[in-house]
């Protein structure tokens, strides 16, 4: 290996690279903005649900059943409905979520100790949210009913009788539920993807169409030495890259980082070069620039938001997709974010996922120096 000639391709490389300020901008401007739009505009949590309430009854009971669920963070009152056609009209509108009717005898059914029929109305057109909201539905219910029972109980000076099972519920990892913890390191595995091939998938594509590529060959450069050098300093940008999304992780989301720093920046350099030479190596076979860019777009993006995991859980997948994601680099460096930044998990318990990305980088470094061929046709 003569480093010379890596270093002189190296430095003919930045070259390119410092001439083209608007690309060398766009390459900074890519991270910061997926991370800011997805970061504030991806969220899974269900706060505040907008609900309608058509209480027939208007009542201390039913007002004090209503407030169960306004009180709380997870609904907010949209408005009083008048009708049953109403609380229809404020969920074909979209202005409420959810319609919560209470019958006209509601204080009567419950001072006899008689279940009350209440009807929930959930605009399902969302499943998620319409799940979860169900679901907190169904707790302020049964912490309503729990109350008016344990008030029946007392007013017969009864003990009320201790709860057979006593579930105390502690969140670990992920204290506050915040589905940002969750997103923002999967969305530095999807940056980095992204950057990494595109960066290298106009290097030789670009000779190419410009003709300089003729020179190359003409060069006494081997093949590992060409692809090393143009990897260089491209890999300086997107270490920029990747740093400049830690930093935003941290200062921007404030999402702990609980693992080693070392151990987060040893993997993501590993998964950068093989990101890098993934774009090399579609850029080899292509020789196209407009090409090359859809490719690189279309093996690397798609898969990566998709099949990582780091929007849909895997074991959420049909058993056939689940076995593609295996072949995705993307799904094992999400794992090993996840795991750095929320457990703070070592390499004793990561080493597979890192032992699968090393192998990854060395496997497309491979093949981009056996595919590139230093002739014309």
């Amino acid at each position: 290996m003569n480093l010379v000639r890596i270093h002189a391709i190296a430095r003919k490389e930045t070259l390119h690279v410092r001439r083209d300020m608007r690309s060398l901008l766009i390459t900074f401007a890519i991270p910061v903005m997926l991370m800011l739009l997805y970061g504030y505009a991806l969220s899974l949590d269900v706060n505040e649900v907008p609900l309608i309430v058509f209480d027939q009854n208007v009542t201390p009971a039913s007002r004090e059943f209503v407030s169960q669920f306004t009180g709380s963070r997870y609904f907010s009152r949209a408005g009083h409905a008048a009708t049953l056609r109403d609380v229809e009209r404020a969920i074909d509108r979209g202005t409420a979520m959810a319609g919560l009717v209470v019958p006209f005898n509601f204080e009567r059914l419950v001072q006899e100790g008689q279940a009350a029929p209440v009807q929930l109305i959930i605009d399902g057109s969302d499943a998620n949210r319409a799940i979860i909201a169900r679901g907190y539905a169904q707790l302020a219910a049964a912490t309503y009913a729990g109350r008016v029972m344990l008030d029946e109980v007392a007013r017969a000076g009864i003990r009320p009788p201790e709860p057979p099972i006593d579930l105390r519920t502690r969140v670990w990892f992920n204290e506050d539920l915040a589905s940002r913890n969750l997103i923002v390191p999967g969305l530095i595995a999807v940056v980095m993807t992204v950057i990494g091939a595109l960066l290298t998938a106009l290097s030789v594509a670009r000779e190419w169409e410009q003709g300089t590529m003729e020179q190359l060959i003409a060069t006494p450069v081997r093949r590992y030495e060409l692809v090393l050098g143009k990897l260089a300093p491209y890999f300086v940008v997107g270490l920029c890259d990747l740093m400049l999304c830690v930093a935003m992780g941290s200062l921007v989301f404030h999402v702990p980082l609980r693992g080693s720093i070392p151990l987060l920046m040893a993997g993501s350099v590993v998964f950068l070069v093989g990101a890098l030479g993934m774009g090399m190596l579609i850029s080899i076979a292509t020789r196209n620039v407009q090409l090359a860019v859809q490719t690189a777009m279309m093996v690397t993006y798609m898969p990566a938001l998709i099949l990582s995991g780091f929007f849909i859980a895997i074991p959420n997948m049909p058993l056939a997709i689940q076995w593609i994601t295996r072949i995705v680099p993307a799904r094992y460096f999400v794992t090993l974010l996840k795991c750095i930044y929320l457990k703070g998990l070592g390499l004793e318990l990561l080493w597979p996922d890192a032992v699968l990305l090393v192998v990854f980088a060395a496997a497309v470094l491979l093949l981009a120096v056996r595919k590139f061929k230093k002739r014309l046709a």
